[in-house]
């Protein structure tokens, strides 16, 4: 079961943001049949936009990485799909991201100057590809989509 935490674009910190939207993982616990979809309209097909990834887990994540299977798929149905991993810690075992007490947050670069060629419904997915299952201690997960500067 999700929890979502839709963060409203009209705020200050999110004025850039298409779309900033995180689902938070029932019991920290992320199942290979739970993959994260968000909804994205896109009207302006001139600019270019980054693509992030949220993560937010706690300290007793046991690996220094994770694995992801991300999607896009286009208004025409279209579907990219990409696997990315992504370094959660220095080797020395400290993590990287910002951290407040147990919880460690991440944006992770998913995609940086990416241009939409159709104006429509796009949907992003994203699943983890590690090969624990449940992948434990993982609080939320999501995108965060805005325009490039």
């Amino acid at each position: 079961m999700l929890a979502v935490c839709v963060i409203s674009a009209s705020s200050c910190e999110n004025a850039g943001a298409v779309a900033d939207v995180n689902y938070t993982l029932e019991n920290r616990t992320w199942s290979y049949t739970n993959k994260i979809r968000v909804p994205v309209q896109i009207e302006d097909t001139e600019s270019l936009y980054n693509v992030q990834i949220n993560l937010r887990h706690t300290s007793n994540y046991k690996y220094a990485n994770v694995f992801f299977l991300v999607r896009i798929k286009n208004p025409d149905g279209k579907v990219i799909s990409e696997r990315k991993e992504y370094t959660l810690a220095h080797p020395d075992g400290e993590w990287l991201g910002s951290g407040s007490g147990n919880l460690y947050s991440l944006q992770l670069p998913f995609k940086s100057d990416y241009k939409f060629n159709t104006k429509g419904n796009y949907v992003f997915e994203i699943e983890q590809n590690m090969r624990d299952n449940p992948l434990k201690e993982i609080v939320d997960v999501g995108f965060r989509i805005e325009k490039s500067n």
